[in-house]
């Protein structure tokens, strides 16, 4: 099974809200329809209202659009028009989420006590315990990880940063929903030019997502629900038997999963987060023998494709590359020093100092 894969299901199913994880990145939907007609509401109301809320149970069907331009671990790529990501979530700790692949799908169940991940194509199961690779490896894991948590977290450490204004309303899988806008302060050193969440008026659960950069006029990231329904869903759903024939391979607890190829090159960090708000950086440690792994039909190493792809920079941290994205920059050293975040360089450079 693709390690990869297989790590960011995990990750996006270690809880029960987990499989509402992709809720938290998404665009506004509904275009041309007219705005609904919702109750007036301020800023400040409709944050304590997202902090307060807890995912209840439901299911639906969510479609993914990255162009974020940087390989962001547990982040997949795009996965729209047919390609839906169908979740589900009984609001008490079990989950389940598939995922379209080339030749089948992946199924990831996660029934309170054990997490299954379900390759069709390759007819494997992986066993993991759970909670296994969530949140505490990196913070962006935890965002698409625990969704509940994670919008709390997310509004709580922008708001301080940020001007937050509801900007009307809309209309996402068909549900009345006030967008929340979050916009940096002149003082914020970031590529961002705005996060807007798209908030259920009846459950107050984040439907959606929209981030903007400067000097961009589509998003760049984009996720949200074309189908989503809140109540009861059904019991099976969140059990799982291997089915016959199928290669199970059991995991250990705090077992890490992570790739093995240059193109999977940042699934191996462990991150941590230096600053706040809107100049946040991720950084982190890739394993000593990481940027000589031999690539794929003999074409490099990670340094290798760093080299041929990256901008070579020197600073007090020695030798390294800069990989610029729309929304985004990353820094990998020469000894495998790691800082990414949607910020300029500089900010990348006083990170790796600290």
């Amino acid at each position: 099974m693709n390690s990869k894969r297989t790590a960011l299901s995990v990750a996006v199913v270690g809880t029960a809200a987990g499989v509402a994880g992709l809720v938290l990145l998404a665009s506004p939907a509904g275009a041309g329809e007219a705005p609904p007609a919702l109750p007036p509401i301020s800023a400040d109301q409709l944050v304590e209202s997202v902090l307060s809320t807890d995912v209840p149970a439901l299911g639906g069907a969510v479609e993914l659009e990255n162009n974020l331009g940087l390989p962001i671990p547990a982040l997949p790529a795009s996965m729209g028009g047919g390609d839906q990501i169908r979740v589900y979530t009984d609001g008490n700790g079990r989950a389940r989420i598939s995922l379209p692949t080339r030749s089948g799908e992946t199924t990831v169940v996660n029934d309170g006590k054990t997490v299954w991940v379900w390759d069709s194509q390759d007819k494997t199961v992986e066993k993991l315990p759970h909670g296994a690779d969530r949140g505490e490896h990196t913070p962006l894991q935890g965002m698409v990880a625990e969704p509940a948590t994670a919008a709390r977290d997310l509004v709580n450490a922008m708001q301080a940063d940020s001007t937050v204004d509801v900007d009307g309303t809309a209309r996402v899988a068909g549900r009345p929903v006030y967008q929340l806008v979050l916009e940096p302060k002149p003082t914020e050193r970031t590529l961002l030019r705005e996060v807007r969440v798209s908030v259920d008026s009846e459950t107050r659960v984040p439907l959606q997502l929209e981030v903007l950069a400067n000097g961009q006029a589509d998003p760049a990231l984009k996720v949200g629900f074309t189908e989503f329904a809140d109540g009861p869903q059904d019991p099976s759903l969140f059990t799982f038997t291997p089915p016959e024939g199928a290669k199970v391979t059991e995991h250990k607890e705090h077992e890490r999963l992570g790739g093995e190829s240059p193109d999977e090159l940042f699934s191996q960090l462990d991150l941590d987060t230096v600053g706040r708000g809107w100049d946040t950086v991720l950084t982190g440690k890739l394993p000593d023998e990481a940027l000589s792994t031999p690539g794929p039909n003999g074409q490099g190493n990670a340094a290798d494709l760093l080299r041929r792809f990256g901008k070579e920079v020197h600073g007090d941290f020695g030798t390294g590359w800069v990989l610029s994205a729309k929304v985004g920059t990353a820094l990998i050293t020469e000894d495998g020093r790691v800082a990414i975040g949607a910020v300029p360089q500089q900010v990348l450079t006083e990170a790796l100092g600290k």
